[in-house]
């Protein structure tokens, strides 16, 4: 393997820098992911139990020392729960697309990582061809086959190389993104069942207060 790398010249370095680049993307997407994505469910019903019993302190500091947008979107119901139906709303949306960007933060790189590899292994081929024919200038009429052969190293080895980072960094980039949809999703089903719980049980339980 070493001895391949080696034959396939200059022009391998960069994608392999890309290789790893792409494989620190994707794990710390992994670990971002894991951590934002919690059972909404469990968290949202334990959070309304404690806001029944008045506790808004409590309910506040779990969701401060829980990771993820579902937990910073409760957050900020429980801030603004006093407010009218039309502000709660918008805060909950604004919360929800500053979200985004942070779910989304590696995927920029691993598409581009994607994109340009083969890029990057097409110029490799292109230079090893140019490195052959440069050969076959200097060397004609008697050309030696290792000679040949070492540029063809170089035009094959960096095209086989770019693809074989472009294809997993595309399953990554997709991967990643099919995680992130059910994220959103479940943020989307939190923003209702906290909209749901403000109008209803909570506003129940206020004008019974009162």
């Amino acid at each position: 393997m070493l001895e391949i790398l080696i034959k396939s010249g200059w022009m391998i370095l960069p994608i392999l820098l890309c290789s790893l680049i792409s494989i620190g993307l994707f794990l710390d997407g992994i670990f971002h992911l894991h951590l934002a994505q919690i059972k909404q469910v469990d968290f949202l019903n334990g959070i309304f139990n404690i806001m029944n019993r008045g506790n808004l302190a409590e309910a506040i500091s779990i969701c401060n020392k829980t990771p993820g947008p579902i937990a910073n979107l409760t957050r900020t119901a429980i801030l603004c729960a006093d407010d009218s139906e039309e502000n709660i709303i918008k805060k909950l949306n604004k919360t929800g697309l500053e979200e985004i960007p942070r779910l989304e933060k590696n995927l920029g790189g691993i598409l581009t990582i994607a994109i340009i590899t083969p890029m990057l292994g097409l110029l490799g081929t292109f230079v090893g061809l140019l490195d052959l024919f440069m050969m076959i200038e200097a060397n004609a009429p008697l050309m030696h086959i290792g000679q040949l052969s070492s540029g063809l190293w170089k035009a094959l080895v960096t095209s086989i190389a770019g693809l074989s980072i472009s294809i997993p960094s595309l399953v990554a980039y997709h991967y990643l993104l099919s995680r992130i949809e059910k994220i959103t999703i479940g943020m989307e089903y939190s923003i209702n069942e906290i909209i749901f719980f403000l109008n209803n049980d909570w506003l129940k339980k206020e004008n019974y207060n009162d």
